[in-house]
């Protein structure tokens, strides 16, 4: 029964982004499996399953990136998640987050694959993000304020 559970736990989310235990446990239910929280957060523990930082569902560990259009979709609600601030000079970008934040914002930059993006360097509430030039970087601080609710 467990090893069942886990397999159809691991179809799960491997179909839809599924972001918290309540969500698991209601699927798997409607599945079959009568499952307690304790239960699922056991299974995920053995399994070795981790949140995705772009938008927290759950994953297999060491999951592929996902394709791009999932990736721009993960960054526009990371985006409008965390974001708090953002400045530009030149071709640098300085973001601003909740604390903590910041490392989740810029996973979902970096997995966006964006064309103005060089590359991020994150903190704990404060994201450097290198862009191609100055006028990438305006596109890309004009990018994020759309996604965000700023």
């Amino acid at each position: 029964m467990k090893a069942r559970r886990q397999s159809v736990l691991l179809e799960l989310i491997d179909r839809e982004p599924l972001h918290s235990q309540e969500l698991l446990r209601r699927r798997l239910h409607q599945r079959g499996f009568e499952a307690t929280q304790a239960t699922i957060s056991r299974d995920i523990a053995e399994l070795g399953l981790v949140k995705r930082s772009g938008d927290g569902a759950y994953q297999r560990p060491g999951a592929e990136a996902p394709n791009p259009e999932t990736a721009l979709a993960a960054l526009e609600r990371a985006a409008n998640e965390f974001l708090r601030r953002i400045d530009r000079v030149q071709q640098l970008v300085v973001v601003r987050t909740g604390r903590g934040q910041a490392q989740a914002l810029a996973e979902a930059l970096d997995r966006a694959s964006l064309p103005e993006v060089v590359g991020t360097i994150a903190g704990d509430d404060t994201i450097l993000v290198v862009a191609r030039g100055a006028r990438a970087a305006a596109a890309l601080t004009k990018r994020l304020k759309d996604y965000s609710s700023e």
